[in-house]
C-alpha cells in the first residue's frame, strides 16, 4: 500500500495497482482516512435574515387573539392592509415551524376499527355465506350478476339467482327464498357477507330481523374474512367449460344450472373428506364413510403387503369450520385443526390429512 502511494502520483493510480495487485478502492479508502476531518461549520446566516427580536416580534404578532384562528397569508394580508410589513409569508411559516406550531388543524378522518369476524359451523343451515359476483356479457362493459348462498360446513349452494343488475331488493327476495326452502327457524342461522352495498342494504338488514337472522360483515379490504363465497367463484369460474363471455342472461343461467347441479350432487369437496355438498348437507356422509372403510379394509386384507405400517382409515368429515378461528384455536396444541388461508376445519384425533 505504502509503494502505491509513492509511485501513483509519477506512474498513475490504475496501473501502479494493477501491477501490484492491490485494488484502487481499498487505496482510495486508506487515502480518505488519512485527511484531516473537514470540521461542520453549518449554513451560514444569510446578511438579509430577520434577527432574534424581529422574529420574537413576527410570533408575537402571530399569537394575537384576532389572528390565532388565520392562516399566516391572510395574517400578512390583513397587516399590509394596515400598513405593517414584518416578514414575508413563507417566512412567517419558517417561523412556525421552528416553534412546533404548523400542524394540520382541521378534523382528520379516522376510520373505526372493525372487530374480526368469528363464525363457527358444527352443522348445516347453522351459517351461510353469501356474495354476487359478474359474468360478462356478450359486449363489453355488459355484465350479468350472479348471487350465491353458501352453507360454509356441507359446502352446499342453498341458492343462487343471475340477474341483470345488483339490486338489494333481489337479494332480499333470494335470501327470503332459500329460507323457506331450508326451513330455517329464528334464531337457527347466521349469514356472513362482505360489505357490498346490497349486503348492508336496510330492507335485507329489516328482512334479516324479521326472520330472527344474525348477520355478520367481513372488515374493510379484507378479502379473506369471506373465504368460502370467494373459492366457490373460483372453482365456477376455473371450470373448463366456462366460457369468455355469455351471449345472453338466459346462457349465464343455463350454464349456472348445470354448473351448480354438478357442484352440489357430483363435485367431491376437499374440504369435507371428499364428500359431495349434497351428502353433507343432508346427512349422508356417515354411511358414506362407513362404506369406504369397509371398502379400504376389504383391500387390506387381501393384500396386507401393499399397505405402509397399517390399513387405510377412510377421510372423516370435519367436526367444525370456523372462519377467523379465536387465539385459543389457532395453538400448536390443538391438533384437530386443519388451516386453509383464514378459513379452518376441524378434523377428527387420529385422521392423517393431505
Amino acid at each position: 500500500m505504502q509503494a502505491v502511494k509513492e509511485y501513483a502520483p509519477r506512474v498513475g493510480m490504475a496501473p501502479v495497482c494493477r501491477a501490484l495487485g492491490v485494488p484502487r478502492a481499498s487505496v482510495y479508502r486508506s487515502l480518505k482516512k488519512e485527511r484531516e476531518p473537514l470540521v461542520a461549520t453549518g449554513r451560514p446566516t444569510p446578511k438579509r435574515a430577520l434577527t432574534q427580536p424581529e422574529r420574537q416580534e413576527v410570533l408575537d404578532a402571530l399569537h394575537e387573539d384576532r389572528f390565532v384562528d388565520l392562516a399566516p397569508p391572510q395574517i400578512w394580508a390583513s397587516l399590509l392592509d394596515e400598513g405593517t410589513y414584518l416578514c414575508s409569508i413563507r417566512t412567517m411559516y419558517r417561523i412556525l415551524d421552528a416553534n412546533a406550531e404548523v400542524r394540520e388543524r382541521r378534523n382528520q378522518l379516522r376510520h373505526p376499527s372493525y372487530e374480526k369476524p368469528e363464525l363457527l359451523a358444527v352443522r348445516p343451515n347453522e351459517t351461510w355465506s353469501w356474495d354476487i359476483t359478474k359474468l360478462k356479457g356478450p359486449v363489453k362493459w355488459t355484465y350479468y350478476y350472479l348471487y350465491v348462498i353458501l352453507d360454509i360446513f356441507s359446502r352446499y349452494v342453498v341458492g343462487w339467482m343471475v340477474a341483470e343488475r345488483e339490486s338489494a331488493e333481489l337479494a332480499k327476495r333470494l335470501v327470503k327464498e332459500t329460507c323457506l326452502k331450508q326451513g330455517i327457524s329464528k334464531d337457527q342461522l347466521t349469514l356472513h357477507a362482505d360489505r357490498g352495498s346490497s349486503m348492508k342494504s336496510k330492507c335485507l338488514a329489516l328482512l334479516l330481523s324479521d326472520l330472527g337472522i344474525t348477520k355478520t360483515h367481513s372488515r374493510p379490504h379484507v378479502s379473506n374474512d369471506n373465504p368460502f363465497s370467494e373459492s366457490q367463484f373460483k372453482t365456477l369460474k376455473y371450470r373448463p367449460e366456462f366460457p369468455d363471455r355469455f351471449g345472453a342472461i338466459q346462457d349465464s343461467r343455463a350454464f349456472c344450472s348445470t354448473f351448480f347441479n354438478w357442484y352440489n350432487f357430483e363435485h367431491r369437496h376437499s374440504g369435507i373428506a371428499l364428500m359431495t355438498p349434497h351428502m353433507v348437507h343432508y346427512g349422508l356422509a356417515a354411511k358414506a364413510t362407513r362404506s369406504r372403510q369397509v371398502a379400504l379394509d376389504k383391500a387390506y386384507e387381501s393384500y396386507p403387503e401393499r399397505f405402509v405400517n397399517k390399513a387405510t382409515k377412510a377421510p372423516v368429515l370435519p367436526e367444525a369450520v370456523w372462519i377467523n378461528p379465536p387465539a385459543d384455536k389457532q395453538t400448536d396444541g390443538d391438533k384437530n385443526i386443519q388451516t386453509i388461508g383464514d378459513q379452518r376445519t376441524l378434523i377428527p384425533q387420529g385422521v392423517i390429512t393431505t
